[in-house]
């Protein structure tokens, strides 16, 4: 079958659901949500978990479920909080759309289209503490006519004042299960020929994440075709291979420090990540049967250390 929308589309989009009981593995939040929908009278929203477990999806199928695609230009708007972050933001963009008035709510074309609008802040954890103070004020002043759906993946970056006004939800970590039907589905909807291996490869080096699978598959059939395997997904994600964190692992424990200085360099010249490497090393540490309880803490106490170190370059 000739694809019914144009190849150059991030399969991210083109795959995502497009109403509320879609969404996968979120079955108490879409329960809620779906009843929210048919009042059509929703509070505000706060969505928090881990990344590409449907917060951004949830909170655009709302959008859409409620004014359609006619209002939705009008009636929504969607702002990346990671860039839009300042105080600035929240005195221009956010106050000038969220004062201006809409008219009283009247079904349009089977939409319910409530008289209110909707402001979706994406990132809102890294928005200042000053921006989410000011914008504190801007959601009680217009909270008749606007409504605001947070995502963020830190609920606990959020200041409670603004926490407090919302209705919280949370939603969980995606199975592997979960991940390897979606990815299937889509594999099957495009024509690619994934192995068992390379399903489970795809859920180990994305995390969780659904949104950064799709796209190392995206990638990985743009560059190697319809059949994929394990490792050029590895080569496509710029994950370090498991062979590579072990052979340094290995090295270590030796005691030798020419081999081991011979493997850091090796390391060094690939130019793996060094915060993926000790992640890697404390994965491979925790799993060792040759280390006692003891060592695993010593070793794991000073991987710490060193992560600090890194997160603060």
């Amino acid at each position: 079958m000739a694809p019914l929308i144009p190849s150059s589309q991030p399969w991210v989009e083109k795959y995502r659901p497009k109403q509320v009981k879609d969404v996968a593995h979120q079955d108490e939040v879409v329960r809620v949500l779906t009843n929210t929908l048919e009042t059509a009278n929703c509070p505000h929203m706060l969505f928090y978990g881990p990344p590409g477990t449907g917060k951004t999806t949830t909170a655009l199928a709302i959008a859409h479920q409620l004014f359609g695609p006619e209002l939705y230009k009008s009636r929504v708007l969607e702002l990346n909080a990671s860039d839009d972050r300042g105080i600035n933001v929240v005195r221009t963009k956010i106050k000038d759309f969220a004062a201006v008035a809409v008219g009283s709510g009247s079904r349009q074309g089977g939409y319910p289209c409530p008289p209110y609008k909707i402001i979706i802040l994406d990132e809102a954890d890294s928005m200042t503490e000053d921006a989410q103070n000011a914008l504190r004020r801007t959601m009680e002043t217009y909270s008749k006519v606007t409504r605001f759906f947070f995502i963020c993946n830190y609920i606990s970056r959020i200041i409670e004042p603004l926490a407090s006004r919302c209705a919280k939800f949370r939603f969980k970590p995606l199975s592997a299960e979960v991940m390897s039907s979606r990815i299937l589905h889509i594999c099957n909807e495009e024509g690619l020929n994934l192995d068992q291996e390379a399903l489970s490869t795809l859920s180990s080096i994305s995390e969780g994440d659904l949104c950064r699978a799709i796209t190392y598959l995206q990638s990985s059939a743009r560059l190697y075709g319809s059949s994929i395997s394990s490792k050029e997904l590895i080569s496509v994600s710029g994950v370090i291979p498991q062979n590579a964190v072990e052979a340094l692992f290995v090295a270590c424990k030796t005691g030798d420090f020419d081999f081991a200085n011979k493997e850091v360099n090796n390391v060094i010249a690939e130019g793996y990540p060094i915060s993926q490497m000790l992640s890697g090393l404390f994965e491979v540490i925790i799993s060792s049967d040759d280390l006692s309880d003891v060592q695993k803490a010593r070793i794991c106490k000073r991987l710490g250390r060193e992560a600090d170190k890194v997160s603060t370059l």
